[in-house]
């Protein structure tokens, strides 16, 4: 193999120069570890590496191990081969190792410095650097030097093409004509290239720009939503504690009464086993004047007949069944099991369920107020149609809630905020910041339209209806069909319901419609860098209505 050969064999494709310290890619292709390292670093976050070779990717920066042999190959070469220079050609006509400094295409050779002096005594050739590769400038067909280009079939061509070849009586130039007429083309190109790349710098910029915002708010957002469940957390803690308490509190109380009344039954209890003792030995007596003359003089057993000596005598003690209820029985007592095979047992309170169910969708109720305020900031709860603004046609309820198409003109007086052209209304309220919601609903007939529009948008003419211009956005319902509006672009969408939440978010620029239904769901969002207040506007037509629920 000659040392040319082999000397491109041992060339990194990269530097074309013998390997320097060679590694290996997984493709097994090789390069000089200090030029391959520096491609992959400029393929860092790319998302994928890539040989610049064969093109094979990979997900990963690939390892880099070094090939022992090859390394070892070239170091070999290189010492064997003498100094040749800078470019690495040697001079065609010195005997010994010379650097070439240019080389002439027509003779086909290098030249050292001493022999291009005499070189360019005798002879005007064409010179360019030093070179070993003189085929890629000469005909394929004929083996001559290219010294034209044909300017109809776009290639270069001998004189022999252009002689007797297949390009003959083509219109040919001179290459360096040529080369200068598209060079100046090029320069055309670069001088359009140029603005459209500053122009895609400045667009790169922008995004890594907004890149950076949305880290900046992703991580605001995170700590604003992990801030918001502790206090969840919290909150719900506390409602737990408050209502384990109160059950434990009503527990001890019923408990202790029922303590107390189970002492006096017990008392009771020991009462009558005294008595029926006292009884059975009377009647185990066989003496029958024993058992009568006790009879009479145990006052126990005196009073216990006494007491009860015929029916009739225990039912006179209450006059009515209420008054025997009334005895022990109190409010919202348990009843349950009060008489068990003719025992009385006292009725006693139990627990008040319903107080804590009451106490616990209170607590929830009222974390979730305090939730809702905390998602949506500044609520519009007092948000009410503005008279000044609506139309003619736009009749509004009495509480400015509600607006509805009228037939005749109302004759409202005449006011520059007023809308002329359409049946359109705006709040008194706008919005210059922060991040509000208001809820709306419209009707199942007639046509309609809510949204938001800056108090700049025109009152009369066509360019004054909502969502026709870039100062206003809008749900829009016509007849059957519901679209997304905004600068008169239509965006479909196909809601299940006619409830709906308008979410605004003026400094992400950001304005949202959601669809009241279970459970929410997002519609559409409008995406605009807001200049303007935004005032909540509505529009009505044919027997449609629209209505603020929030």
């Amino acid at each position: 193999m000659a040392a040319a050969d082999l000397r491109d064999e041992l060339s990194c494709s990269i530097c074309l120069s013998v390997y320097t310290d060679p590694v290996s890619l997984p493709c097994s292709h090789n390069f000089c570890r200090g030029c391959i390292g520096g491609v992959l670093g400029t393929q860092e976050g790319s998302g994928a590496y890539s040989c610049p070779e064969c093109r094979a990717e990979y997900r990963e920066r690939p390892a880099l191990p070094r090939n022992r042999t090859l390394g070892n190959i070239a170091e070999r070469f290189l010492s064997a081969q003498p100094e040749p220079g800078e470019t690495g050609i040697l001079c065609t006509y010195c005997d010994s190792p010379v650097a070439a400094v240019k080389s002439c295409e027509q003779c086909e050779t290098s030249l050292c410095d001493t022999h291009l002096h005499k070189h360019n005594k005798s002879v005007r050739h064409v010179l360019t650097e030093p070179t070993n590769s003189f085929m890629g400038k000469k005909c394929s067909t004929h083996s001559e030097f290219l010294k034209y280009y044909c300017c109809e079939d776009l290639v270069c061509v001998c004189v022999s093409c252009c002689l007797a070849g297949g390009h003959r009586g083509h219109r040919v130039e001179l290459l360096s004509e040529a080369s200068e007429k598209k060079k100046e083309k090029l320069r055309k190109v670069l001088e359009k290239l140029s603005p459209e790349r500053e122009e895609t710098e400045r667009g790169a910029q922008r995004l890594q720009e907004r890149r950076r915002d949305v880290a900046e708010r992703a991580a605001g957002e995170t700590e604003r939503v992990t801030a918001l469940f502790r206090d969840i957390r919290e909150e719900l803690e506390a409602l737990e504690k408050r209502l384990l308490s109160d059950i434990s509190r009503q527990k001890e109380e019923i408990s202790l009464q029922l303590t107390e009344l189970i002492q006096q039954l017990e008392i009771k209890k020991d009462e009558l086993s005294g008595k029926i003792q006292h009884i059975e030995e009377l009647c185990n007596m066989a003496a029958p004047l024993t058992v009568l003359q006790e009879q009479w003089e145990s006052d126990g057993a005196a009073d216990n007949e006494e007491e009860y000596d015929t029916e009739e005598d225990k039912d006179e003690e209450y006059d009515t069944e209420e008054d025997k209820d009334e005895e022990y029985d109190t409010e919202g007592a348990d009843t349950e099991g009060r008489e068990t095979e003719g025992i009385k047992v006292p009725a006693v309170g139990n627990l008040d369920v319903d107080r804590i169910s009451e106490t616990l969708l209170t607590g929830l109720a009222g974390i979730v107020t305090g939730i809702k305020g905390r998602i949506y900031g500044q609520e519009a709860t007092d948000l009410v149609l503005d008279i000044n603004t609506a139309s003619d046609y736009v009749a509004l309820s009495e509480d400015r809630k509600t607006a509805s198409r009228s037939e005749t003109a109302l004759c409202y007086p005449h006011t520059p905020e007023r809308f002329i052209e359409y049946a359109q209304v705006l709040s008194t309220r706008g919005f210059p910041s922060g991040r509000h919601y208001w809820e709306v609903e419209g009707s199942e007939s007639g046509s309609w339209a809510v949204g938001a529009a800056y108090p700049s948008i025109e009152r009369e003419g066509d360019k004054s209806g909502l969502g026709i211009t870039i100062e206003s956005w809008g749900l829009c319902k016509y007849h059957d069909n519901i679209n997304m509006l905004h600068d008169s672009i239509e965006t479909p969408v196909s809601p299940s319901c006619r409830r709906f939440r308008i979410s605004l978010d003026y400094e992400a620029g950001h304005l949202s419609f959601y669809e009241l239904s279970e459970p929410i769901r997002h519609l559409h969002t409008f995406t605009a860098s807001f200049t303007e207040p935004l005032h909540p506007a509505f529009y009505v037509n044919g027997n449609g209505w629209v209505r603020i629920c929030s």
